[in-house]
């Protein structure tokens, strides 16, 4: 993969400086809306990509630079303010019982439904497209977690992580299925191919998940992170499984959708109680960092969702309007 082009200040001064070193001081960070900021969600997705599987042009190095550590956390600190400010919640209780209280208040958009009923082909494509920039990767930042971790909730963790590698089958990997979709739609399933080409929040989406997987701190925030994707991964892969299917897809081309329906039944279970339980009972102070992992999954979510639905709708209203 090699790097994107920038979208400003940000995302051009890491570049120039990954690839030519460049002594450069870099540029301040200020952010009134960070999720929706081009400049800087692109330019932490590139530092958080250098621990994961780099960039072609780059120095393995450059993962452990010093300029480039600096300039991610000054990018880190408004994000995470923003975060904070934005998901952090109010608890008192178990944290199976506040997930589930979580999600069962989501009000957010359902993203599922049109694209169960209503969306066309090229409105699914463009779903997944989006959706390739963490699905091609899918289960690898909360891998981060499993060092983390002792006895009954690392063994809940890897339990679930088996499963989205396959059981060691590499093409029963979700990653690999995900890519069975993309080609269906006649997408390019190359590693980070779209990430030029995805709006800001997506690169959200993604970056979330490093944040919390690369800082020992929030370990408690990367399992509720995780236990709120599986937590609603049933119903949504449903829909979207008959969404497909009535575009045409075929069982294989549905069969990421379908795998998820089944098995994120049985995740749901492991994560709000063998996970987030057992990991809130040996640390305790650690339940608001639990559910603020979960909090900023569903809502950064429903601005991926948000921001997809208002785009077509306004197509469909133009197309309408002539």
């Amino acid at each position: 993969m090699y790097l994107p082009p920038p979208r400003g200040p940000l995302s051009s001064w890491l570049i120039d400086h990954l690839l030519d070193q460049s002594d450069t001081p870099s540029p301040p960070v200020a952010s009134d809306e960070p999720w929706a900021d081009e400049d800087l969600q692109l330019a932490l997705w590139c530092c958080y990509e250098l621990h994961y599987r780099g960039f072609d042009e780059v120095d393995p190095d450059a993962e452990w630079d010093l300029s480039v550590l600096a300039f991610r956390a000054s990018l880190e600190l408004c994000w995470s303010d923003w975060l904070r400010a934005t998901y952090w919640p109010v608890v008192d209780g178990k944290p199976s019982q506040l997930l589930r209280e979580l999600i069962d208040n989501d009000d957010g958009p359902s993203l599922a439904a049109y694209l169960q009923r209503h969306a066309g082909l090229e409105e699914f494509r463009e779903f997944v497209l989006n959706r390739s920039i963490y699905q091609l990767k899918e289960a690898d930042p909360h891998s981060f977690g499993i060092p983390r971790l002792d006895g009954a909730t690392k063994a809940a963790l890897v339990e679930i992580q088996a499963d989205e590698y396959g059981g060691g089958r590499p093409d029963r990997m979700h990653a690999e299925l995900f890519r069975t979709t993309m080609r269906w739609l006649n997408l390019d399933d190359t590693y980070g191919h779209y990430v030029p080409e995805v709006p800001a929040v997506t690169l959200a989406l993604s970056n979330v998940m490093s944040y919390f997987a690369l800082h020992r701190r929030w370990t408690g925030a990367l399992l509720g992170h995780l236990a709120a994707l599986e937590m609603t991964s049933t119903l949504p892969n449903r829909r979207y499984a008959a969404g497909a299917t009535r575009l045409g897809a075929d069982p294989a081309a549905a069969h990421y959708f379908t795998e998820h329906i089944e098995a994120d039944a049985v995740h749901e279970q492991i994560a709000a109680h063998d996970l987030c339980d057992n990991y809130a009972s040996d640390h305790p102070d650690a339940i608001p960092d639990i559910l603020f992992g979960a909090a900023c999954c569903l809502g950064l979510d429903n601005l991926l969702a948000q921001r997809l639905l208002s785009s077509w709708n306004a197509d469909a209203r133009s197309k309408v309007a002539s």
